[in-house]
C-alpha cells in the first residue's frame, strides 16, 4: 500500500470522526435546548389565580383585581415581584405562594407588617388550599386553585 492510499485513509477516518463527534455535540446541544424550553414554560404556567378582595362591613367582596399564580409566586412592593402591590404597609418582599410537592405553601419573608392567612398571622411557611384568603398589608387575596 502506498503512502497516498494510506494519507487518504487516515484523512478519510478523520473526517468521519470529526462529523460523529459533530453530530453527538448538536444532538446534546439540542437535549438541552428542549429541556430549557420546558423548563421555561412550566415556570410560565399558571396554576390559578390570587383574586383582589376588598372588606366591607366584616365581609369580602372581589375588586375585580385578578393575578396568575404561578409554581413560584411573589408579593411585595418591588416590581422584580411576580405580583406588585401598591401598599404601604407591604414590604418590598412580603410574601411568597410557592408549589411544593403537590402541595401549596404560604411563606412570609420576614416582612414588617406580617402576612395573615384566613386572619391568623404566618410565623413559620404553611399549607394552603383553594378558598383561603392572604393578607398582605391592607390588601387580600383570596387563592383560586385550577381544578
Amino acid at each position: 500500500m502506498g503512502t497516498d492510499v494510506i494519507l487518504f485513509v487516515l484523512r478519510l477516518t478523520a473526517g468521519v470522526l470529526l462529523m460523529v463527534w459533530l453530530g453527538a455535540l448538536f444532538v446534546v446541544m439540542w437535549r438541552d435546548y428542549r429541556s430549557a424550553v420546558q423548563e421555561a414554560q412550566a415556570s410560565r404556567r399558571t396554576y390559578g389565580q390570587l383574586i383582589g378582595l376588598r372588606e366591607i362591613d366584616g365581609s369580602y367582596l372581589r375588586t375585580g383585581q385578578i393575578y396568575p399564580l404561578l409554581s413560584l409566586t411573589s408579593i411585595g412592593r418591588a416590581p422584580t415581584n411576580t405580583i406588585t402591590v401598591d401598599d404601604n404597609f407591604a414590604s418590598n418582599e412580603h410574601a411568597f405562594v410557592a408549589l411544593r410537592n403537590g402541595q401549596w405553601w404560604l411563606e412570609d419573608r420576614r416582612s414588617r407588617n406580617g402576612t395573615t392567612l384566613n386572619g391568623m398571622m404566618v410565623k413559620q411557611p404553611i399549607v394552603i388550599t383553594d378558598g383561603d384568603v392572604i393578607g398582605i398589608g391592607q390588601l387580600r387575596f383570596q387563592l383560586e386553585l385550577d381544578r
